[in-house]
């Protein structure tokens, strides 16, 4: 096992010489990761898996990783936690799921695909007490509906309502709209299906979180600037022919959950929705709902997939090739706490990821600021910044800050630009960008800095930005 944010995470980047590679958002070294899967937190520990293939950096007969921390900061690589099964009903790939406490047993309900181009079913494996050795003997807990209007469904997702326990499926319809279905879980082994949940026939859903299937669908309860807590199900919109491009993102429905009189089931009810993130480079997110033990801790974290790309909305991408050299793919975001807002949702990095802070580098800088490779900075707007407005923009440079940038020879990337708001903290970590705004949803980029460019920030007047450099914590 290797400790993957410990004080010689420099170690990691001299093995892989891929200026492009993050040292703040743990992964393998090598291979394809994307969905994080059964994020969970026991016993102190957070775990997150993902889905993943150390075989090559190409999505191909997924597995499932795994890392664990204590703290947000420091990982910890544990051996692969689940495998194809030669013979079984996850032959082809373990794909999406959840892992749950089942009577004190860690269990994981996932998709598990036989063949190529095969309905998935809801495998089941069993987990020892601290997460690290599975038993997987080829448990099918629901199978693909009966229902002929159910053409796909994929990606189980357990929730509790009123003492009980159900899950939920993405599904797409004969219809061509994207569905959820409901099941009742009184035995984990043994699910219930109980039907088309809801679908994109909703008007909210249709407005907010149009697709033609509902992928990784998630539901929790988050805390509401009402003073209570909403229900918040958000969903990745998948459409035929996205081949890991995704252009409809990640779309989510703010609403109530009641219990149906006549069916004892529970009815969800969308008010409002959005999108939940703003790049084009982020999917498949996962949330855990934590048990917590004071209202000032987070009651939910969320992680997505940040993927590599060939180059979107004018970014220089990597093409396959670039990325079979490099031999690796996949970046998992910093966990992010959710609330909402006046029926919005909001995004910001887990308090924990303010230790990344090391040195200070620029306080109260205007104009145009030079940032590292690995950086955070916080841009807020000052006198001649009307109500904090103003566009700021984030860009990848070669020509020197005196030439300017508009001198011979030189180049310029714009990887963000967008307005000041209330406030951005943007970080940097190589080749992955988040930049979240206060009150906001965040927007997760990729881009690949060339030999002998740099990033920098360009700021509107008035506004200034305090930079440090990403550093890992002592200890």
């Amino acid at each position: 096992m290797t400790d993957l944010a410990a004080s010689d995470f420099a170690r990691l980047a001299a093995v892989h010489p891929d200026p492009a590679f993050p040292r703040f958002h743990p992964r393998p070294a090598r291979g394809w990761i994307n969905d994080p899967n059964g994020i969970s937190h026991i016993n102190g520990r957070y775990h997150v898996f993902f889905q993943y293939n150390p075989e090559s950096a190409r999505h191909h007969r997924i597995q499932w990783g795994h890392v664990s921390s204590a703290d947000l900061l420091r990982w910890e690589e544990h051996p692969v936690a689940l495998k194809p099964q030669d013979g079984g009903p996850d032959e082809f790939g373990c794909w999406t799921g959840v892992v749950t406490d089942d009577g004190g047993v860690p269990t994981a309900a996932y998709s598990g695909v036989k063949g190529d181009g095969g309905h998935s079913q809801v495998v089941l494996a069993r987990g020892s007490a601290d997460l690290v050795s599975w038993e997987q003997d080829g448990h099918v807990a629901a199978s693909m509906p009966t229902d002929p209007l159910v053409t796909a469904v994929r990606d189980p997702f357990l929730f509790r309502f009123n003492g009980k326990r159900y899950a939920m499926q993405g599904a797409g319809l004969a219809t061509g709209q994207a569905a959820l279905l409901l099941y009742t879980v009184e035995d984990m082994s043994d699910w219930k299906y109980q039907g088309i949940w809801l679908s994109s026939d909703n008007p909210v859903a249709a407005a907010h979180t149009p697709a033609e299937i509902w992928e990784c669908p998630q539901l929790v309860q988050v805390p509401d600037s009402a003073g209570g807590d909403s229900w918040l199900m958000m969903f990745s919109l998948w459409l035929s022919g996205d081949a890991h491009e995704h252009a409809n993102g990640v779309g989510h429905l703010i609403g109530s959950l009641c219990e149906d009189p006549a069916t004892g089931l529970p009815v969800f009810e969308p008010r409002s929705g959005g999108k939940s993130d703003l790049g084009r480079d982020f999917y498949a997110p996962q949330i855990v709902q934590l048990e917590s033990s004071s209202g000032a801790e987070p009651s939910s974290l969320l992680w997505g997939w940040a993927n590599e790309g060939p180059g979107r909305d004018g970014r220089r991408g990597r093409s396959q090739e670039e990325i079979d050299a490099a031999g690796w793919s996949g970046v998992l975001t910093f966990p992010r706490v959710l609330s909402v807002v006046d029926d919005a949702v909001a995004v910001a990095p887990a308090p924990e990821i303010d230790a990344y802070r090391g040195a200070a580098l620029a306080t109260g800088a205007s104009r145009t600021v030079s940032l590292p490779a690995f950086a955070e900075a916080v841009v807020s707007g000052g006198q001649g910044v009307s109500g904090g407005q103003g566009e700021v923009s984030l860009v990848l440079s070669s020509g020197s800050e005196e030439a300017g940038s508009d001198a011979p020879g030189a180049e310029r990337q714009v990887v963000f630009r967008g307005e000041l708001g209330a406030g951005l903290r943007i970080f940097v970590d190589a080749s992955l960008v988040e930049v979240y705004r206060n009150g906001s949803v965040a927007t997760t980029l990729r881009a690949y800095p060339a030999a002998g460019e740099e990033w920098r920030l360009e700021l509107p007047a008035g506004a200034s930005a305090d930079v440090w450099q990403l550093e890992q914590p002592a200890g």
